[in-house]
Formats: C-alpha cells, sequence, structure tokens
C-alpha cells in the first residue's frame, strides 16, 4: 500500500493530507494549539481515530500515540552520531533513517520489513512517500513519519 504524505502550504498550525495511489484522502492531519506539537489524525470521514503528541519536558525528542483516546506507548530518538533512529515502545518497531534525514525503514524482528519512508524533494510543502507492506500497519507509519516530521521541524 502506498501513501502519500502533504503538508498543507497555507495553515498556521500543522496541517496534513494523505493521499492513496489513486488520489482519494485517506486520512487528514490536524494540530492543535499546545505546548508542543499535538496532531490529531482523522479518518476519510473526518472522524477522530489518533494522536501524536511531543512530550516537551525530555532530553531527546519523545511523542506519545494514541488510537483514540487510548495511550498505545511512546516514540523515541536515540541519541546517535550519524544516522537517526527511533524506538517505539508499543511494538517492536525500529526506525532507522539515513544520514541526509530523507528516507527511513521501518523494520521488526518479528515481522520483517514495516515500511519505507521517503521524503520527496522539490516540493513547497514536506511531501513524504510512505509505502507500508500490511495496510494495517498504515495508521502506525502514518504516526511515525508525522513525529519523524514534527521533530525535524523543532529543529529547524
Amino acid at each position: 500500500m502506498r501513501l502519500y504524505f502533504k503538508q498543507r502550504i497555507f495553515s498556521w498550525l500543522d496541517s496534513y493530507d494523505i493521499y492513496d495511489e489513486a488520489g482519494n484522502t485517506v486520512y487528514t492531519v490536524e494540530g492543535k494549539l499546545s505546548w508542543g506539537h499535538c496532531l490529531h489524525i482523522l479518518d476519510a470521514q473526518g472522524v477522530h481515530i489518533g494522536t501524536v503528541q511531543e512530550k516537551v519536558f525530555s532530553f531527546l525528542p519523545q511523542f506519545e500515540l494514541y488510537i483514540g483516546e487510548e495511550y498505545i506507548g511512546c516514540i523515541r530518538k536515540e541519541f546517535t552520531f550519524f544516522k537517526p533512529q527511533f524506538t517505539i515502545d508499543c511494538n517492536d518497531w525500529q526506525v532507522d533513517g539515513a544520514w541526509m534525514e530523507w528516507d527511513y525503514q521501518i523494520t521488526s524482528p518479528s515481522a520483517g520489513h514495516i515500511a519505507t519512508i521517503t521524503k520527496e524533494i522539490f516540493h513547497w510543502a514536506d511531501t513524504y512517500v510512505i509505502d507500508v507492506t500490511h495496510p494495517a500497519d498504515a495508521l502506525g507509519a502514518l504516526m511515525v513519519v508525522l513525529a519523524i516530521d514534527a521533530e525535524k521541524c523543532s529543529r529547524d
């Protein structure tokens, strides 16, 4: 399953549209005013299905993940020198990035390859392509992309 993740250009808060290969909106993401990034994920019908919330007072960037209103875990950036790496404590996923921080692989020791994330360059706004092996992992992969993008935005 391939998803296209595009940031809306003219928006005061973080907002994104996520499309499938046919151009249909699969998810929308709306940023909310808060201390740190707070991103609400809505399905195609506009129903809130998840949240990515930045933990502000932490040494390395961390983002809490929610499905609906239920806390499911946290994604943390690990201390590394050359390649970005994130771990997620709600499953056995690991996220490894390339040194330019444009491409990422989500893998799992138990399930193998989960998704590939590629940032497209030469766009007015942040644009990613998310290739997910199993459609059931699409929401989790989207949450990873949101956390990575928010972390990079916080550094800029």
